[in-house]
């Protein structure tokens, strides 16, 4: 996917800058390979730095506020200064690392709303920085990851929504400042449940899983909210029975609708 943007104004002189990412689908800890293609403006000028970053839009909770904030996790520079002639043309080929807690927004050939997440552009000319366009990317599940998300969806849980939350998942391996909830429809076997939210914090040996239970109000008419964690190493994810494990732990905290 590429979108190309001339840049006006702050000293870019009419340049262009256009990138074309190659990688149809990528997964955390592997990479994203795409082009930069560069042509000069009317004037010429000198190209101090050219980056490409990951970049996603995170919901902030500020007192009673709720906001959403632009937040980038990944930035790398791609090579030294150019000068930039009239017209002249260049492409930038790259390869960005993707972090393993980049969050996923692709799943089994669905792209999971309303997440906003893509490669950032930016190009630094004579002291003016461009703030750059999003070009989306696609980033699926690790095998491990979607081993997890199979077997919810195996139980009868449907995606619903999928978000970023800026803050921390207590007692897990997470590093970002930010975290990932997907968030599920219950099936209706699980008659005190309303919803399913789950988020990972992945590294390159495995993952923390947090699961929050939206249980339905009992007699009381009050709702309340569950949480259950476990964590998986990536090499023996794919060969434990999730759906066994997942329904035990989600039938013994909402498999009926409670008196309290």
């Amino acid at each position: 996917m590429a979108f190309k943007r001339l840049l006006a104004g702050l000293g870019f002189g009419g340049a262009s800058v256009e990138t074309v990412m190659e990688d149809a689908v990528a997964v955390p800890g592997g990479v994203l390979r795409g082009q930069v293609h560069i042509e000069g403006g009317t004037v010429d000028q000198q190209v101090e730095e050219l980056t490409v970053g990951l970049q996603t839009r995170v919901e902030v909770e500020s007192g009673d506020n709720e906001y959403s904030q632009d937040m980038e996790f990944c930035r790398q520079r791609l090579g030294g200064a150019l000068h930039l002639h009239p017209g002249a043309r260049y492409t930038v080929p790259f390869e960005l690392r993707v972090p393993f807690e980049t969050p996923v927004n692709w799943y089994r050939g669905t792209v999971l709303h309303p997440m906003r997440l893509g490669v950032n552009t930016r190009l630094s000319v004579a002291g003016a920085i461009d703030p750059g366009d999003l070009d989306p990317v696609r980033v699926g599940p690790l095998p491990s990851q979607q081993a997890v998300l199979d077997a919810l969806v195996s139980l009868g849980f449907v995606v619903k929504h999928t978000d970023m939350e800026r803050g921390q998942l207590r007692g897990t391996r997470q590093r970002l400042p930010f975290y990932q909830e997907i968030e599920f429809h219950a099936p209706s076997r699980y008659r005190g449940l309303n919803d399913l939210e789950l988020s990972f914090a992945t590294d390159e040996r495995g993952a923390d899983v947090v699961v929050e239970l939206d249980r339905r109000p009992g007699l009381l008419g009050e709702r309340s909210d569950s949480y259950f964690a476990f964590s998986f190493d990536h090499a023996t994810a794919a060969h434990q029975d999730w759906a066994g494990y997942l329904h035990a732990q989600i039938d013994a905290i909402a498999g009926r609708r409670g008196w309290l």
